[in-house]
């Protein structure tokens, strides 16, 4: 016979799984598929892919499996899965969609960054963030961006026989991010910063499940210190207006705190953090991987 503690930690498990799923009425109309395992779903599944590079194959075998569309859940939440020209027309023109990330991804990086917002205020915060991007006002920031580069190359590169160039580019990436975006010197602060930062990528893509040993968890308690320095270099920035020390568009957040109230465009404190830990993270994978790409094909064609 099992022992009883193991006995009393499977009623326990199987009282979980029926209080999670008791409630759980499909529609008829849903389309084919299964919501697997509560909280879980197909999330294990398609990280394996991810993390193997087979995303390409878990993608045809559920298409073999049950079409163009069907339903599963991913990270907490139900989905539904389409794929081919149609859905895509459909998804990105259709204005009864709202945007929606995963809860992990949500309660990471902030309920009040622009993936999370509609209407109005998705409209003001994408504005704000997105003119600051704009090639003729990043190119006021060439100088800083320069520095940075000839900086990691003599540190990074000069003098060795042997460079990895990925995390190299995510060195790089993440220190211009500071840089430009935050207008933070380098020093201790950065070096907590990208620390911290790195937690925060593990468990952007996990399960949300709160516990002291998962990736999310770490994720949560990174974002929150990292909250609590960018909180320091927003009231350094927002004295350093007000004393007139800096110009409004010296870097991403000084121009968010420039923005007036009158014309109801200014940010929030949390709506400021929130799209500036956003921008931190998709700047940073996209940015080092194109770099790398770039590198290798250098390196492959000299030619080139």
């Amino acid at each position: 016979m099992a022992p009883p503690e193991l006995l009393a930690l499977l009623v326990a498990l199987l009282l979980i799984i029926h209080l999670l799923t008791k409630n759980r009425k499909l529609s008829k109309r849903l389309p084919p598929g299964s919501l697997g395992i509560p909280i879980i779903g197909q999330s294990l599944g398609l990280l394996r892919a991810m993390r193997t590079n087979t995303g390409e194959e878990w993608i045809q075998k559920r298409i073999n499996k049950y079409g163009p569309i069907s339903k599963l859940s991913l990270f907490g939440l139900p989905a539904v899965f389409l794929t081919g020209p149609a859905a895509n027309k459909f998804i990105f023109s259709s204005d009864s969609l709202a945007p929606k990330q995963t809860q992990s991804m949500s309660r990471i990086i902030g309920a009040r960054n622009m993936l999370e917002l509609t209407g109005k205020d998705h409209k003001r915060v994408r504005g704000a963030v997105s003119y600051f991007l704009k090639a003729e006002v990043l190119r006021k920031s060439l100088g800083k961006i320069d520095e940075e580069i000839r900086h990691h190359l003599r540190t990074n590169w000069l003098g060795h026989n042997q460079v990895k160039v990925m995390p190299s580019m995510k060195s790089l990436t993440f220190n211009i991010i500071c840089s430009t975006l935050f207008g933070m010197e380098r020093g201790a602060r950065r070096e907590v910063l990208v620390q911290e930062f790195t937690k925060v990528m593990a468990g952007l893509w996990s399960v949300p499940i709160n516990l002291p040993f998962t990736n999310f968890n770490k994720s949560l308690k990174a974002t929150r210190r990292i909250r609590k320095v960018l909180t320091k270099v927003l009231d350094e920035k927002r004295c350093a207006l007000k004393r007139g020390e800096c110009s409004s568009d010296e870097d991403l957040i000084t121009y968010l705190l420039s923005l007036g109230a009158d014309n109801g465009e200014a940010l929030t404190e949390d709506e400021i953090l929130d799209n500036a830990v956003l921008v931190m993270i998709g700047g940073y994978d996209t940015t080092s991987i194109l770099l790398t790409f770039i590198a290798r094909q250098l390196a492959n064609d000299p030619a080139i």
